[in-house]
């Protein structure tokens, strides 16, 4: 299993925006802070999310995409990359995986962030059908499809990608977590960026309560002293 010492690149895979921030913000912090470059997915802009019907019809998209940018600001990350999917709409097509597996191969990463394919019956927020979707082609994207020359040659062959081995993915929002990180000490930035979030997170009476309420109960998993928190995953080797 990967150390965090040799982790220098770090790629998030998720649908929309804000599903980082809920998820692993505060992991993101922790490896921007010991000098990790992070790069940021979203395979869809999120259009289908929010409150504000006034700014539908393609203004929820560009709302969230800046809200996105504003949120990665606060965790320390600057490269996000959107692949405009329809939210609401993904499914796990080979076309998604080709687009996983090229943004995988351009930024080459040790590890890998993204959501469970499995569906959450204990806490169905995670299971959003597109978070099922993206996680199921990044893991698809990770083995066999960036890692093997002779899948989708033309990102070889017409964008010079070669062929890239992912390490390690960290799956989040699962039932059977197995790894977790201590963010006490970046708790704080992860509230700030689910914050930038406004069109999401405005609503949300006492957003630092819910949040600290989770990831205390993660640090108690963990066996964390009192006070700690925690950000839970599931940890897959791919190497």
């Amino acid at each position: 299993m990967l150390d965090e010492a040799d982790i220098k690149k770090v790629l998030m895979v998720v649908a929309h925006p804000d599903d980082i921030d809920f998820g692993a913000a505060g992991t993101v912090a922790r490896f921007t802070e010991a000098g990790a470059e992070v790069t940021y997915c979203l395979v869809t802009d999120g259009d289908a999310g929010g409150f504000d019907r006034a700014v539908d019809n393609g203004g929820m998209a560009a709302l969230r995409r800046a809200e996105q940018t504003a949120a990665a600001k606060c965790v320390g990350v600057s490269d996000l990359r959107f692949l405009g999917y329809r939210d609401g709409a993904v499914e796990q097509t080979l076309g998604l995986r080709r687009d996983i597996a090229r943004v995988i191969r351009q930024v080459r990463p040790d590890l890998v962030i993204t959501s469970t394919p499995e569906r959450n019956y204990a806490r169905i927020g995670p299971s959003h059908p597109d978070h099922r979707a993206v996680g199921g082609a990044t893991l698809d994207a990770v083995y066999p499809d960036a890692r093997n020359p002779y899948a989708f040659p033309e990102l070889l062959a017409d964008e010079g990608l070669d062929a890239w081995t992912v390490r390690e993915v960290w799956l989040t929002g699962g039932m059977t977590p197995n790894h977790y990180v201590d963010v006490t000490l970046t708790v704080d930035r992860k509230i700030a960026a689910l914050r930038a979030h406004e069109s999401q997170t405005s609503h949300i009476p006492d957003l630092d309560g819910m949040v600290k309420g989770m990831l205390s109960s993660h640090a108690a998993a963990a066996g964390l002293p009192e006070g700690s928190y925690a950000e839970a995953f599931q940890r897959v080797v791919t190497a």
